[in-house]
């Protein structure tokens, strides 16, 4: 894996130095933005049985913001590299299949993580303007946090996986969209369906309960094992995708 940090360093450096990025980080940072905005209101109005973490991490807006950031952050990984050619020079250097996807998921993961630092100052910003001088609940901010990581870790794999599949940007990104949004749903299947194993399967594979439960503070390994093992077998895939494409 000697190769591995500067490919990490080179794909770090590429969401920096493009427009696009600053573009997605923007939109990813205005929505969360506005999602905190309506919690400080609610709070101001003095409603009970909000939580800050419950209302951040919980929101619809949540969710917007990274099924639309995680395509756009995935999609030229490995497409633009089968559209500009760069492909064939990265797997004949002498570097392994497996070097090249986990430097790309490694750069792409580390730009997510970057674009979450900025919404630490949220919980700040509750404590110092706050009529309440209420102390900080650590448990619920690092569990709302470790959620994000973890879903938004599986959901840049699958997002790497789509870009492994295809020359073209646009069709990577509306592919991991779609991918996303099947299992996004399929947490609500216990709500449609009357079917007890269906309902089970829908309640263990929900993200938004997962969610939810995190940022109360509940950690339960049983989300963790699975996004962790989800996240570890989308690069497996991504990795023999990209080896069949030497025998095309």
């Amino acid at each position: 894996m000697r190769c591995f940090l500067p490919l990490w360093r080179r794909e770090l450096a590429a969401y920096f130095l493009s427009p696009i990025a600053y573009v997605v980080t923007i939109f990813f940072l205005v929505v969360m933005g506005f999602s905190f905005w309506l919690l400080a209101s609610i709070l101001v109005q003095g409603e009970g049985g909000v939580t800050v973490m419950k209302e951040l991490f919980g929101s619809v807006f949540f969710w917007l913001a990274l099924l639309v950031v995680v395509p756009l952050l995935t999609m030229r990984l490995l497409a633009d590299e089968k559209r500009t050619g760069t492909m064939e020079s990265l797997m004949t250097a002498p570097l392994t299949d497996a070097e090249v996807v986990l430097a790309k998921y490694a750069g792409a993961l580390s730009f997510f993580v970057a674009m979450w630092i900025p919404t630490v100052a949220y919980a700040y910003l509750l404590r110092e303007f706050s009529s309440e001088s209420a102390p900080i609940d650590f448990g619920p901010m690092m569990g709302g946090y470790l959620g994000a990581f973890l879903i938004g870790a599986f959901y840049l794999s699958v997002g790497l996986f789509c870009s492994s599949l295809t020359r073209n940007q646009i069709v990577s990104a509306m592919m991991c969209f779609a991918v996303l949004g099947l299992a996004f749903f399929v947490g609500f299947m216990p709500y449609v369906s009357r079917n007890p194993a269906v309902q089970v399967l829908g309640m263990y594979a929900s993200s938004v309960t997962h969610m939810l439960d995190l940022s109360r503070g509940a950690v339960d390994t049983r989300p963790i094992v699975l996004y962790l093992t989800g996240t570890f077998f989308m690069l497996f895939v991504t990795v023999k995708a990209v080896e069949s494409q030497k025998w095309r």
